[in-house]
């Protein structure tokens, strides 16, 4: 019979960033996270990984400047590059609302000490060649902003932890939670009972079937994020900056000399828990590789981004991230159940909030406070409700469907 301080069902970026947290900070602690497939094969990997730090939700800014602040530290450590690229983020306002979001972005960017300029047309576009943004009416630019590849950050942090003495264990299964009355013990997994300390919930989309076997109606649910890489072309310098188009509901990115780009279409994709299989690539996201979904709404990404009717589109990515009606994430300690904490709902923001997330995990699986305010991300602030239910479903793909940030 194993017994450890602390197990994390999930070898996601989130799983893997507490582990590296606890390790660092309670050497003295065992730690153990349990990995059905292969570590950070599922959500992580398939993450446009855009590392923002300045938002509009400011309870998500210390856990994104958390994030920045410790890659260096596992570069050290591992005597290697993440090779984040900092190239910016220029913010394209083309409407009287949008401006008014822009320009209160602009102030939380100073209240937190970030660099941020205003650019005029001509400026923007030549930052990024293929961008159309003579309809501007605002444009920033926030030059600290920077995407990663989340693979390499979920195993640098995995690969700290180990060398710190967690136990990383990929192929195992977790089967059902060990409960006493409202307590929970431990873990039945494929090689055998588990028991902790603390158990961490930290599956990804699969989190609520977990949840729900100790009564907790987990409020998130899976909805599809898609985005789509192009032909390399002159275009897409390398060094361009991160492009957010909130009146196309759109995002752009430089990738290896193409351009990667996503969209909110008219209609997001969300899936019972139940439905999705353990292995994510048995999943079709969509058959025609999200080309119906584009069509509905390419007239908008046209209007600033006119090579898109002429540019080839090479690689389609696809996977689920955890949404919320109100887009706010859902984590912390589980209501009324004792020793169970729920690092999860991760809102399309998980790699850049990830090492803030850890933090805050590993102090509370020690039995410490919190060290951010996770009072917008509550558990029980949608009160009662059925995580699995049509309507719930609907409630939070429309949220993505709404989204206007990157």
């Amino acid at each position: 019979m194993k017994s450890v301080d602390l197990v994390i069902v999930g070898g996601g970026i989130f799983g893997c960033a507490i582990a590296y947290y606890y390790t660092r900070n309670y050497p003295a602690k065992s730690v153990m996270v349990l990995e059905r497939k292969e570590l950070c094969n599922a959500a992580t990997s398939r993450a446009a990984a855009l590392m923002t730090v300045v938002r509009s939700k400011q309870s998500y800014i210390p856990l994104s400047l958390e994030t920045r602040a410790v890659i260096p530290e596992l570069e050290k450590q591992l005597g290697e590059s993440l090779d984040m690229k900092t190239v910016g983020m220029m913010h394209v306002a083309a409407s009287e609302a949008r401006e008014k979001d822009l320009q209160e972005l602009m102030a939380i960017a100073g209240t937190y000490e970030q660099p941020a300029e205003w650019l005029r047309a001509d400026e923007a576009m030549q930052k990024a060649p293929w961008l159309k943004a003579d309809e501007a009416r605002a444009i920033a630019f926030l030059p600290q902003e920077a995407y990663c590849d989340p693979y390499l950050l979920g195993t640098f942090f995995a690969r700290c932890a180990k060398q710190q003495g967690a136990d990383i264990r990929q192929g195992v299964g977790v089967q059902s939670m060990l409960m006493e009355g409202n307590t929970v013990v431990g873990l039945q997994t494929d090689g055998g009972k588990l028991y902790a300390g603390k158990v961490v919930i930290a599956a990804g989309a699969w989190s609520p079937l977990l949840a729900r076997q100790a009564g907790i109606g987990l409020p998130m649910a899976p909805v599809r994020s898609q985005y789509w890489i192009t032909e390399r072309s002159s275009l897409f310098p390398e060094a361009s900056p991160i492009v957010l188009l909130p009146d196309a509901q759109a995002y752009a990115r430089p990738e290896g000399g193409a351009l990667l780009f996503g969209v909110r279409e008219n209609r997001s994709l969300s899936l019972s828990p139940d439905l999705i299989p353990e292995e994510i690539t048995e999943f079709s996201f969509s058959p025609d590789r999200g080309m119906t979904d584009l069509s509905e709404v390419i007239e908008r990404l046209g209007r600033f981004f006119p090579g898109i009717y002429d540019i080839g589109l090479k690689y389609y990515m696809a996977g689920f991230s955890a949404y919320t009606p109100d887009g706010n994430l859902s984590m912390g300690v589980a209501p009324g159940v004792n020793n169970l904490l729920l690092a999860t709902g991760c809102v399309g923001a998980g790699i850049a909030i990830a090492g803030g997330v850890g933090r805050a995990f590993a102090e509370l699986a020690a039995g410490r406070s919190n060290p951010y305010n996770f009072n917008d991300f509550d558990i029980s602030r949608f009160g009662k409700i059925d995580p699995f239910s049509q309507e719930w479903l609907d409630k939070c793909a429309m949220a993505r469907s709404k989204k206007v940030s990157g």
